[in-house]
């Protein structure tokens, strides 16, 4: 019966502080990637393309870690656009984005166990 009695004044208390903490560190900071620079990224035609259109949302390390396919990269592209509000990029701007990309970041080989699968990428 104690018990019943403490734990919500506990978790209220938590919430509390927590609500505290958050006040403290101000409001969301946008994200920024601090240590990725275009440089970084393997020479080509549509590094620069490539980079600023994927880093306006994330790391470009998430892009670098994929390895996918043209067709695959052109299908995650859709996806992102569809449902994250990605810029729908078309035409030569987006052919020179997914050259980039098949070229740079193409599929792996698999591991033993099957390799990772992306579980946000399009299957």
């Amino acid at each position: 019966m104690r018990l019943f009695y403490w734990l919500p004044i506990l978790a209220l208390a938590a919430s509390a502080s927590f609500a505290t903490a958050q006040a403290q560190q101000g409001p969301a900071q946008a994200f920024t990637p601090k240590d990725e620079q275009v440089e970084d990224l393997p020479e080509g035609p549509g590094r620069d393309e490539t980079f600023g259109l994927c880093t306006a949302c994330h790391g470009y390390r998430l892009v670098s870690n994929q390895g996918m396919t043209r067709d695959k990269w052109d299908e995650t592209m859709t996806w992102m656009t569809e449902r994250h509000g990605m810029p729908d990029i078309q035409g030569a701007d987006r052919d020179l984005i997914l050259d980039y990309l098949a070229t740079h970041h193409p599929p792996k080989a698999p591991s033993r166990a099957g390799g990772f699968r992306n579980p946000f990428a399009p299957q």
